[in-house]
């Protein structure tokens, strides 16, 4: 069977429908994220007349969204998927989640073995131009939500797109209803303050700081995990030889799609692009979040800081590790961090990407693995 699992509005079930029309199979579409909720005997119905497809056509195709929402779904498809194994019934299965965390914590649990896992991710620049024709200066600013591209022409409607359909929905329906949390406006806080500091080194102490009812460092981490786990957040630990230092470290806050970043915190198109600050701010976290899309192809990133020292983006390609600086200006100022981490680490190669390196649009419009090689 094949999981597709990504953010909400990246286009997961446009992407099956067309394979359902490609496949030419009798198929059945059913998806969890109804009104009613469902458990685990709707996920046996609309298998049963999945098969009963699949008997009457020699073949067919089951395709069952928002998955996750299904308490105990992964032990259900387990034994379901088994029994046409056993009996040979020729159903192919495709799964669809936009809680990706949770997806793969199912696939674990109860499915090794029996998976194939598609990862479905915010859409590239390049993505973005080819559909809408979107440059550089707009993907900067509107990110990569394909759903939202219509509505760029009027500001609020794509605000309220934004806030409405994807970060509440996501925060509600994806997190909210589906793990414990004990602290709702708590984790909804804590979203906003990673949007404020995105592509910032951040103690949770210091965030702590700045939250009502903070509870305590623990709590903060696994709230952050959780806006992982939903594709919106990432903390980067720092570069680090052992492993438990590396979890132990300050998070380097990445916001996964600019557009949240932009609606959440009000900054404007004109801002965007004359406030050398904020350009900065969604330079980094853009080239951030495409290093990020790499690690399916088995990218680590990590950031490194030492005093006053810094290096933007560490990358462990296979054996090769890379020290990636970004200019978001045309500053010409030298690049001690790089420097200081080349020192330590033999090994490390620089990249920098920006002004007088790699240029920013090139690098986003390929794949990251094509300049760590």
């Amino acid at each position: 069977m094949q999981v597709l699992a990504g953010p909400r509005q990246v286009g997961k079930s446009t992407l099956a429908r067309q394979v359902v029309d490609a496949s030419g199979l009798a198929s059945r579409l059913a998806s969890a994220d109804e009104p009613t909720l469902r458990d685990r005997t709707w996920i046996a119905g609309e298998w049963e007349l999945a098969r009963t497809l699949a008997r009457e056509n020699d073949a067919g195709l089951l395709v069952l969204d928002e998955v996750q929402k299904v308490s105990g779904w992964s032990e259900t498809v387990k034994r379901l998927w088994d029994e046409d194994t056993a009996r040979r019934v020729p159903l192919r299965v495709m799964l669809l989640g936009s809680a990706p965390l949770l997806v793969q914590r199912g696939l674990s649990e109860s499915l090794g073995g029996r998976f194939e896992m598609i990862r479905i991710g915010h859409w590239s620049l390049r993505e973005m131009r080819d559909a809408f024709g979107w440059s550089l200066e707009q993907y900067l600013y509107y990110g990569g939500y394909p759903g939202a591209a219509p509505l760029i022409d009027d500001q609020d409607r794509w605000v309220s797109y934004i806030k409405d359909s994807l970060i509440e929905t996501t925060i509600a329906r994806d997190v909210l209803l589906l793990t414990r949390v004990d602290k709702p406006a708590l984790l909804r806080q804590l979203f906003r303050l990673a949007c404020d500091y995105s592509g910032q080194i951040v103690t949770l102490t210091k965030l702590m700081g700045q939250l009502q009812d903070a509870g305590n460092v623990t709590t903060l981490a696994h709230y952050l995990e959780l806006l992982s786990g939903a594709g919106m957040v990432m903390g980067l630990s720092k570069y680090s030889g052992s492993r438990l230092r590396r979890r132990a470290s300050s998070p380097k806050l990445i916001v996964l799609n600019n557009a949240l970043i932009t609606a959440t915190t009000g900054i404007t198109p004109a801002e965007a692009k004359t406030d050398l600050g904020t350009r900065g701010r969604l330079v980094e976290t853009t080239v951030g979040a495409h290093l990020l899309s790499g690690t399916e192809s088995g990218l680590e990133v990590f950031y490194w800081r030492e005093g006053d020292l810094e290096v933007d983006f560490v990358v462990r390609s296979g054996r090769s590790l890379f020290a990636i600086e970004v200019k978001s200006g045309s500053s010409r100022r030298p690049l001690p961090g790089v420097n200081e981490f080349a020192k330590k680490h033999r090994s490390a190669r620089p990249l920098l990407i920006g002004e007088g390196g790699v240029p920013l649009e090139d690098f986003l419009l390929s794949e990251p693995n094509r300049w760590l090689t």
